[in-house]
Formats: C-alpha cells, sequence, structure tokens
C-alpha cells in the first residue's frame, strides 16, 4: 500500500489547508486508514461507524481488539448521535475543558463500530484541540476511531515522522501537521458512574477536573493489567522501546554505580534523565527528555526520547524517577508502562 503525506501548517486557517483535509478526509469516507496530528499524539484515524474500517487500525497497529477506542468529534451535535445520556457533570467537563485533552466516557447510543466500544455498553469521545484535527473530522462528516499512531505497545508518535517509521506502507495517508505538543495521550474520565473516575492520567489533572465538578476518584488500577479496560492503556505493555527500561528510584551517584556495573558486563547502556542532571551520568548514551522544574516538557518530549533510544543500540535503559504529582501523573503512568513496571530502589 502507498502510504501518501500532506503537509499542512497548524497556524494557517482551515480554510487555507483544505486541499489537503479534503483529500485525508475522502480517504477517511471511503472507509481508508490515515494518521492526522492532535494536541496530544498523532491518530490513526478511520470512519468510527464501519466495522471494516475500524478492523483496518488494528490491523495496521497490530493491536488487540479487546482494547477499546477513542471516537474523535468536530461537534457536540455529533456527541448527541452517539450516546444515550449526558450527565451534568460531563456536561461541566465538556464546557471547562473542550476542545482539548480529556476523553470522557458515556453509555453507547450504538452507533458506533462494536470493535471501538470492544462490546462495552459504554464510549469514550473527545473533542481534540488542534484545527487540523477538527477540520478532517468535520469534511469527513464521520465520527473518527483514533488511537495513537504506532505500531502496539511502542512509544507512541509526537510527529509525523514517527508515524512514518511505524506504519509506512500499512495505512493510506499521513497528515503532518508539525510535532504535537501536549506529548502525553489525554486523560481519560469514566462519567458513567458516581463520583467520577480517572482512568488514565494526563495533561487535564485531577485538581483541575476537582476544581469544575468537586469530589473524583482515581483508578488505583491504571497501573495493572485488566481483563477488559474500559480505556485504552490499561491493559497491554505500552510506550517500550526496543531496548529493557527500569525506572530507578535513588540517587544520581546510586544510578551511576547501577550504569558502571551494566557497563563491566558488557552492556550500552542508556539513561533518560533532564536538562538540568545531564552532566550528572556516565552512561553510555544521555538523552533528556525536559527540564525537571517544567514537567510539561518533561511529557512534550517523552516518547520522542524514548525512540531515540532505538537508534542508539543500547542494550538497556536506566530512567529516572518524576514527581507523581500534577503532569508528572502521566509522565510516571507512561513511564511505568514502558519499563513494563520494572524498577529497582536504592
Amino acid at each position: 500500500m502507498e502510504t501518501k503525506i500532506w503537509n499542512v501548517d497548524k497556524f494557517v486557517d482551515k480554510k487555507e489547508i483544505y486541499s489537503q483535509v479534503v483529500d485525508a478526509s475522502s480517504l477517511l469516507a471511503e472507509g481508508q486508514v490515515v494518521a492526522f496530528p492532535t494536541e496530544t499524539v498523532y491518530g490513526l484515524g478511520a470512519d468510527a461507524t464501519s466495522d471494516e474500517a475500524v478492523q483496518g487500525i488494528f490491523q495496521a497497529k497490530g493491536r488487540p481488539s479487546d482494547n477499546p477506542l477513542i471516537v474523535h468529534i468536530a461537534s457536540k451535535e455529533q456527541l448527541k448521535q452517539l450516546v444515550t445520556d449526558i450527565p451534568s457533570q460531563a456536561e461541566q467537563l465538556m464546557d471547562a475543558f473542550w476542545p482539548g485533552p480529556l476523553t470522557i466516557i458515556l453509555p453507547s447510543k450504538k452507533s458506533v463500530s462494536s470493535y471501538v466500544t470492544a462490546g462495552l455498553s459504554t464510549v469514550g469521545i473527545r473533542m481534540p484541540d488542534h484545527p487540523v484535527a477538527l477540520a478532517i473530522i468535520e469534511k469527513s462528516g464521520k465520527p473518527i476511531a483514533a488511537p495513537s499512531a504506532n505500531t502496539s505497545g511502542k512509544p507512541s508518535p509526537t510527529t509525523a515522522i514517527h508515524v512514518w517509521e511505524d506504519l509506512n506502507g500499512r495505512i493510506a495517508g499521513i497528515v503532518d501537521g508539525g510535532p504535537t505538543n501536549v506529548g502525553v495521550e489525554s486523560t481519560v474520565i469514566d462519567c458513567t458512574q458516581l463520583p467520577p473516575m480517572i482512568l488514565r492520567p494526563g495533561s487535564i489533572t485531577p485538581e483541575m477536573i476537582s476544581e469544575v465538578i468537586g469530589h473524583i476518584e482515581v483508578d488505583p488500577s491504571t497501573t495493572n493489567k485488566m481483563e477488559k479496560p474500559k480505556s485504552p492503556g490499561m491493559k497491554y505493555t505500552h510506550y517500550a522501546p526496543n531496548a529493557q527500561m527500569t525506572l530507578i528510584d535513588g540517587s544520581q551517584e546510586f544510578i551511576n554505580k547501577l550504569i558502571h556495573k551494566e557497563q563491566k558486563n558488557g552492556k550500552k547502556v542508556g539513561i533518560l534523565t533532564t536538562e538540568e542532571n545531564k552532566a550528572a551520568y556516565q552512561a553510555d548514551v544521555v538523552i533528556t527528555c525536559g527540564y525537571r522544574n517544567r514537567l510539561e516538557t518533561v511529557a512534550t518530549g517523552l516518547y520522542d526520547s524514548i525512540r531515540q533510544f532505538n537508534e542508539s543500540g543500547v542494550d538497556l535503559i536506566f530512567s529516572e524517577m518524576f514527581p507523581n504529582e500534577g503532569i508528572g501523573i502521566a509522565i510516571m503512568n507512561r513511564l511505568w508502562k514502558a519499563c513494563g513496571h520494572s524498577i529497582i530502589r536504592e
């Protein structure tokens, strides 16, 4: 399969990019699979109402079909076609955070493919905060199912180049709208229960949500495997580089001891760190993902940094820990999964 690439400028009014958007949207309307940028990561889109189109997502990614997909919409009118009920707390969250990186789980009207919901009675929906994504969805006339546009289990793509590396020849097209700015997938909150529960952390933090709707819960199993997950990212290994990655809960001196031990055993060792700490380590490969004092930059650079290790030829990777608060919760959630729950404590 030939994979087309369209280049667009997200800062240009959407009417000026319609030639590329029309092409991509036409393929989506025909049941093809197309990757496009959102503010979080690149999504792998297909018509959410078509079984055949949605199966194309699973085939391209190599993704298990019991993992639900998030549906992306461009308007609240589309939302009404997809769900049977919109609780008042969900309305408040939409008013506060849509368009934006918040996925809300609601009772499904079963108007989307059962492959999208993985057979559940609920569906996760969000309105992306990206002009290119919104233009594509609007022009296609369809709700678009769109998981991250990567090979299943690998780091999510934050540039079109990442998508090309993983899926060239396996999908119909890639809309290149430049790097994404959030860098980690959307927060997922289940509004079919009281109190609502966060199933996947993201840049919309529990504190931000609580300010809008009051008390919520955070599912402690978001880092554990589940038999029937309600949200993507809850069951299988995700975000992993080619080499084994391990979280290190300890001082820089302790991390350097671990590095030297592995180097003596003939291993080429990488360390994932921040700009502030990069000079502290004697690893063979030192890669930074942002600034520790600005965790939003770590979130933005995380997946690209993990992917860089694949080109470095390291045998194993050690990663620093990050504060488990604010957006740091999402960062640690992704690192925990990338490491396959492997951690060494001092």
